[in-house]
Formats: C-alpha cells, sequence, structure tokens
C-alpha cells in the first residue's frame, strides 16, 4: 500500500481524539449540536465556499416533518433551469451536518453548472434507520417536485454523498427506482458504506487506519441501526436482490480506507447488473479524504472527477 502523507497522518492523530467509538451519549449529543461555520481556519482545513456561488437555506419535506435543505446555485448561470443535485452529507448517520458540505456542494455546483440541494436528515441514535433514508427520499421527492423554484430542471437529476451519505444516495436510488420515484441519471458515492455487516476483508486490513477506524465503523453502524438487520437493502445497498435498472454511478474508494471494499464490492455488483460505472482508487489516501481538500492532495483530483462524470451524464439527458 501507498505511504500516506505526513500531515494526513498527522490529521488522523487529531481527529483520532475525537473517535465515535470513545462518546458516551452525552458527549454525543454535544457533538451533534455543534456547528462547523465558516473562518479562517476551518475554511483552510475544510475548504470554504467556492467563489461566485450563492448560498440559500430552506427546507424540503421529511417523512415526519421538514428538513434543512441548503442550496447552492452559481450566480452568474443564465435564466434557463438547470441540473439537479441532490446531496447527502457524510457523519455515520450520526454526526454531521449542512456546513459540512459546503465546500464539495458549492464546486459541484460552481463545475458543473448545477442547482445543488444538500439535505440534513435526522440523525441517529436519537432517529434510528430507516429515518436517515426515507427522510433523504422524501426530500429528493420533494425537492424534484418543486425543481422549478429552485431553478432547476426535474428532468435532469443526480444524487451524490459520501461515507453515510455514499450510502443514503444509494438508498434512494433504490427507493426511487421501485417506488417509482423521480428518475435519477446520476449517483455520485464517494467512499460509500454499502455493507452494514462490515463483512468487507478491508474492515480488518485498515482497522486502525486514520480518520476512520474498525471500532468507529462498529459503533456508527450500531448507533443507526440499534440492532436492526443490517442486510436490509435500504441499510446496505450490497444486499439488495436486483440492481437493474438504476443510475449509472461514479464510484470513489480510498486505499486506506476500512470500508474500501465496500465501494469496490458495489461497483461490481453495479457492473453484473448491466449499470455503467466508473470505479476509482484514490491511493495513498484515507476515508474523508474529500473532506479535507486543503491538506489531502487527492482531493482536487476526486471532485474533479466527480464533477466531469456528473456534467457528461446530465449533459447526455438534456
Amino acid at each position: 500500500m501507498a505511504r500516506m502523507d505526513l500531515r494526513v497522518r498527522l490529521l488522523g492523530r487529531l481527529l483520532g481524539r475525537l473517535s465515535i467509538s470513545s462518546m458516551d451519549e452525552e458527549r454525543l449529543r454535544r457533538a451533534q449540536q455543534q456547528r462547523i461555520g465558516h473562518n479562517p481556519v476551518t475554511d483552510l482545513l475544510l475548504g470554504g465556499v467556492a467563489r461566485g456561488v450563492r448560498l440559500t437555506d430552506s427546507t424540503a419535506r421529511g417523512e415526519v416533518g421538514p428538513v434543512p435543505v441548503r442550496t447552492y446555485r452559481p450566480e452568474h448561470a443564465d435564466g434557463g433551469p438547470l441540473p439537479l443535485v441532490v446531496n447527502y452529507h457524510g457523519g455515520g448517520w450520526t454526526l454531521g451536518n449542512l456546513d459540512s458540505a459546503d465546500w464539495l456542494c458549492s464546486n459541484v455546483a460552481a463545475t458543473v453548472g448545477a442547482v445543488v440541494v444538500s439535505v440534513d436528515y435526522r440523525l441517529a441514535p436519537g432517529h434510528r434507520w430507516p429515518a436517515a433514508a426515507e427522510d433523504c427520499y422524501a426530500a429528493l421527492v420533494d425537492v424534484v417536485g418543486r425543481a422549478g423554484e429552485f431553478g432547476a430542471d426535474p428532468a435532469r437529476v443526480a444524487v451524490m454523498g459520501d461515507s453515510a451519505g455514499g450510502n443514503l444516495a444509494a438508498v434512494v436510488s433504490l427507493m426511487s427506482r421501485d417506488r417509482s420515484g423521480p428518475r435519477i441519471a446520476h449517483q455520485g458515492l464517494v467512499y460509500p458504506s454499502v455493507d452494514l455487516t462490515m463483512s468487507a476483508p478491508s474492515i480488518d486490513e485498515n482497522a486502525s487506519a486514520p480518520i476512520l477506524t474498525k471500532a468507529d465503523c462498529l459503533a456508527f453502524r450500531d448507533h443507526y441501526l440499534g440492532g436492526q438487520d443490517p442486510r436490509h437493502p435500504h441499510a446496505s445497498p450490497l444486499f439488495a436482490e436486483d440492481l437493474t435498472g438504476l443510475p449509472a454511478a461514479l464510484v470513489q474508494v480510498a486505499e486506506h480506507d476500512p470500508i474500501r471494499d465496500d465501494g469496490t464490492r458495489y461497483a461490481a455488483a453495479l457492473q453484473r447488473a448491466g449499470v455503467p460505472v466508473r470505479l476509482t482508487e484514490y491511493v495513498g489516501m484515507p476515508h474523508g479524504f474529500l473532506a479535507f481538500p486543503r491538506l489531502c492532495r487527492s482531493a482536487p483530483q476526486a471532485l474533479a472527477e466527480l464533477c466531469t462524470e456528473q456534467a457528461r451524464v446530465l449533459a447526455a439527458h438534456d
């Protein structure tokens, strides 16, 4: 395996102190209430909002009530409707919020020339599976149904997400196919977690990796499922009996990631089902590297690949 950069290893040591596996319920509640915001320090680490993109906060329909959403629109876009990309943030279904996706979503909006709507779903353990998945699907249906309000084209829709958000993007794609929901043209799955049995060989191979460890994976999974069936396809899309007819996919995985094999196995399963797939493994990278664009050298390349694939597929549906 390729050696990780020193700065990535140092970042891993720093974040190791914030491991989900060491949090009691009170500390977890405090972590869920924290907001990242933007300042020179956080933007240096996490990346700021791309220039020329306008942000608007509103709500969309969730399963049981409104959920917050943030819209990113290029300021200098022409008057016509733009492609629509719906994003689901990462954080192990337990952490994360809209702020954590600002760099990714604003850059996709600017580069693809799309309206990006990021969804803030209910978090575990207060709201266990399938709350997050059902919120994400309900929000997709609502946002696509109101695409005109966002200046977006309901006929050109993509979904994307990183880590747990990649899981949710894959699950929403399944739901939309099976429930005759919005037609999705592309799914961008960034180091997705798609096997909650945690049976992938990479789980043990990278058990002590920086950013995300095996213990973290198990803690996130247990908070989310609360003992429910990890093989249900709306929890683990890898176990869906039928993957035919799903949207074209980009699957990005990281070499030093406990759930690396989730992505590679899902890409192979999609290919066997006849779904167009591009799979890329970023060598020397840990889980979550796209969330640290100033520290992880492969983040700009991964962003460029994601935007290129989205633009290509969405243009074909014009």
